[in-house]
């Protein structure tokens, strides 16, 4: 799989748009349920719901 970079900004509101190519590499589509959180150092990682809820549960941390 070949993965593009894509250089972002934020808005005036905090909001950041994220490319369909980027979502659908993730397997991420219309309506997706996702978590954020951060990971230090300028790093925010987005994660499916389920994916994020599934590892809290099995290892107690995201």
């Amino acid at each position: 799989m070949i993965r593009e970079p894509a250089e972002l900004s934020i808005d005036e509101d905090g909001r950041v748009s994220l490319p369909i190519g980027l979502l659908a590499e993730a397997g991420l589509g219309t309506g997706a349920r996702i978590m954020a959180f951060s990971d230090g150092d300028g790093r925010i990682v987005l994660q499916r719901e389920a994916d994020a809820m599934e590892k809290l549960l099995r290892d107690g941390t995201l």
